[in-house]
């Protein structure tokens, strides 16, 4: 769940693809570049394909209607246990617990909830809790409520117990350990993966984009061709049939995922648009900065506008 600040960043990114995407039915039909292009800034790009194949999934088996059994929203794409009942308890009135992350902090501190939340165990005995709390009646308020307490007066790092409506049974509270719990997962060592990108640039500015794969970090997306570090630079040229006019490298930059940093080292490549290999229209594109559509990564946007400022 979005903490109070980061949703006043990406409010204006929701806005602007609800505009573009006003119905389920308008998303459905829309081509997944589109929607990938009018996701750009909300990141999760996985988020955005998933919610086009919902679309289209509830267009298809369920004539429009949205679902309304806890089992058949967690069957569509991306939806898990928690959004499932957030959605069930708040749009239906259906008695629905949820489990997101301010509301594993909330139950966490007011019953000192021992261990890391991502346990199996310990997120059983948190499922059991958030069961046992949900009431039967304005189930939608109950919902909508705990989510916003999480969020707020229940913080991660300064949580403002003296205001909370509910301080005088929270137990971390009363034992003066709020920002003990929830438990911090075991620290590890953050991997780092390297990678060559290359910036391949025609004579009218246009640059050469690759199709990711559908699955893995940016999925689907544009990006722009890479090749592994430790591989000569020059073999991926001569691989794709393409002489270069001119070649610099230029400073590298991080990318840091949740569970990995990812080093780029970028290099930009201007070469003459008649040579080179056929390209496979659905594999590569020679993108247009000022009229293309398209979802491009944020670090790929980055290079492209560092090198048009150049």
């Amino acid at each position: 769940m979005l903490q109070q600040t980061q949703v006043a960043t990406v409010i204006p990114y929701y806005q602007r693809f609800m505009r573009s995407f006003p119905s389920l039915s308008a998303l459905a039909a829309a081509d997944i570049d589109e929607v990938l292009h009018h996701w750009s800034g909300l990141g999760y790009y996985a988020r955005g394909r998933n919610l086009h194949k919902t679309a289209q999934l509830i267009g298809q088996e369920y004539g429009g209607e949205f679902p309304q059994t806890l089992d058949e929203v967690v069957a569509l794409p991306g939806i898990g246990r928690s959004t499932a009942g957030a959605i069930l308890s708040i749009a239906s009135g259906q008695r629905q617990p949820i489990l997101d992350g301010n509301v594993k902090r909330v139950l966490a501190r007011y019953f000192t909830i021992e261990g890391w939340p991502g346990k199996t165990a310990v997120a059983e005995k948190m499922w059991a809790y958030a069961d046992r709390l949900t009431p039967h009646e304005n189930v939608a308020t109950y919902t909508q409520a705990i989510m916003d307490l999480g969020a707020s007066l229940c913080s991660r790092t300064k949580p403002s117990c003296l205001l909370c409506p509910v301080n005088d049974d929270c137990s971390a509270y009363k034992n003066g350990v709020p920002t003990d719990y929830p438990h911090s997962k075991p620290k590890k060592a953050t991997p780092v993966r390297t990678v060559r990108m290359w910036i391949i640039e025609n004579g009218k500015g246009d640059f050469l984009l690759e199709r990711r794969p559908p699955t893995g970090i940016w999925g689907g997306l544009w990006g722009l061709p890479e090749q592994a570090l430790d591989e000569q630079a020059d073999d991926w040229l001569l691989q794709h049939h393409w002489q270069a006019l001119s070649q610099q490298a230029l400073p590298p930059m991080r990318h840091t995922f949740s569970h990995f940093h990812l080093d780029i080292q970028p290099v930009h490549v201007k070469v003459d648009q008649n040579n080179g290999e056929i390209m496979e229209a659905q594999r590569w594109l020679w993108y247009k900065p000022a009229s293309s559509k398209g979802g491009l990564a944020a670090p790929v946007s980055k290079l492209l506008e560092q090198v048009m400022k150049r």
